[in-house]
């Protein structure tokens, strides 16, 4: 994968020295005990689960309301590109995003506007959940940015197995940046935040394929722009996308599968639905949310 022709997003906030200095979440969330709060957040990083939801849900068993340590908003933290190369790499990935669902909405008759990313190290406030690096990158629709430890990098090589090292990483960890602001793309058309309100199961795992669907319009787009991607990529991305299915995920963690569980899918439908938008292009082609067949 070659990044020398993508513009550098203004839009990362980098706030990795503060977050690690502060160090665990304090006092836990709401009322729940750091055990409960550790197992929550490795629950979210294996099945891709919305950390909201997951605390929200135990805090109502162990009495506790609805509260989840949310605060109103991020820490404030100057936005910029980033100049180590993870950094500028997340900087370089998001910018070319911006550039290009900012064409795809424009041709039809609509303004696009970029997320925040933001980066941290360890843990996070953030007005959905307080986020670990535990819980994986996620989007939070509140304050429409993406919150990602980037030793997510690292787990998907050494944990998951993705991609054999860091080099034949380089796409696949595009693809999970590129995931990430596709559901950023839905809260922008409307689409999640009507199935945030249903919190149906198997509406989440429409939405996930959706975001994969569209993160291979982004990669198309691109590589018709930049003709940017190696021989090999896009295999790579597919192999990262079956390493972090749910299927794979929970026979990995647990010796079983419990398809009711998923969250994004299966190995093999994160490929197809990736597929789908990468060699289509299209919007029109990542309707998950209508088809008969997933």
């Amino acid at each position: 994968m070659r990044t020398d022709d993508f513009r550098p997003s203004s839009n990362v906030e980098d706030d990795r020295q503060q977050s690690a200095s502060r160090g665990g979440m304090p006092g836990g969330a709401g009322g729940l005990g750091i055990g409960t709060v550790i197992i929550i957040g490795l629950i979210s990083w294996y099945f891709g689960i919305d950390p909201s939801v997951l605390l929200n849900g135990a805090q109502i068993l162990t009495g506790g309301g609805s509260s989840t340590q949310q605060t109103d908003q991020a820490p404030p933290v100057s936005a910029g590109t980033p100049t180590d190369a993870t950094g500028r790499f997340v900087a370089l990935v998001l910018g070319d995003t911006e550039d290009r669902w900012t064409e795809i909405f424009t041709a039809s008759g609509r303004t696009y506007q970029p997320p925040k990313l933001r980066l941290f190290s360890g843990s996070e406030p953030t007005p959905c959940a307080f986020a670990k690096s535990a819980m994986g990158p996620f989007y939070c629709p509140r304050d429409q940015r993406i919150y990602l430890d980037a030793s997510f990098f690292d787990d998907m090589q050494r944990k998951f197995g993705a991609c054999s090292n860091s080099t034949a990483c380089r796409f696949s960890e595009a693809y999970v940046i590129a995931h990430e602001v596709g559901h950023h793309v839905q809260n922008e058309l409307g689409i999640l935040p009507q199935v945030t309100q249903a919190q149906q199961a198997a509406s989440q795992v429409r939405v996930e394929l959706q975001a994969d669907c569209l993160a291979g319009v982004w990669a198309n787009r691109a590589q018709k722009k930049r003709d940017f991607l190696d021989p090999g990529d896009v295999d790579q991305a597919l192999q990262t996308a079956s390493a972090i299915g749910d299927d794979r995920l929970q026979k990995e963690m647990q010796g079983y599968v419990v398809p009711d569980s998923f969250t994004h899918g299966t190995s093999e439908q994160r490929k197809r639905w990736f597929q789908n938008g990468f060699n289509g292009g299209q919007v029109s082609g990542c309707n998950t949310l209508s088809a008969s067949s997933l």
